[in-house]
């Protein structure tokens, strides 16, 4: 049993990182999916690890930096039990548009 949930958005995101990594890499795409995993049990385990980003939301939502993996954050809600991972995201994203 894990400590966190994927939202569909999140699984989704995950889908499309792992695919788009996949086209040239299979093995790279794994260990980017593995790294996520492993990522959302780390923040399960310490939710307030993440910054708050009022400039790019203003939903109660932190963001972390994958460290294995910078260009890529997760959004989640650390008051959630277990925690909910909302999205997995790519840095050059325009954030402030998909996180409204």
């Amino acid at each position: 049993m894990t400590g966190y949930r994927l939202t569909p958005q999140a699984v989704d995101d995950l889908f499309e990182i792992w695919s788009y990594s996949a086209e040239d890499n299979p093995a790279a795409a794994d260990r980017v999916q593995f790294a996520v995993l492993e990522a959302c049990e780390h923040l399960a385990r310490s939710p307030l690890m993440g910054t708050i980003r009022a400039d790019l939301t203003p939903l109660p939502v932190r963001f972390w930096w994958m460290p294995s993996f910078r260009n890529y954050f997760l959004v989640y809600d650390a008051n959630s039990q277990p925690l909910r991972i909302i999205r997995i995201l790519h840095g050059s994203r325009n954030l402030r548009s998909i996180l409204g």
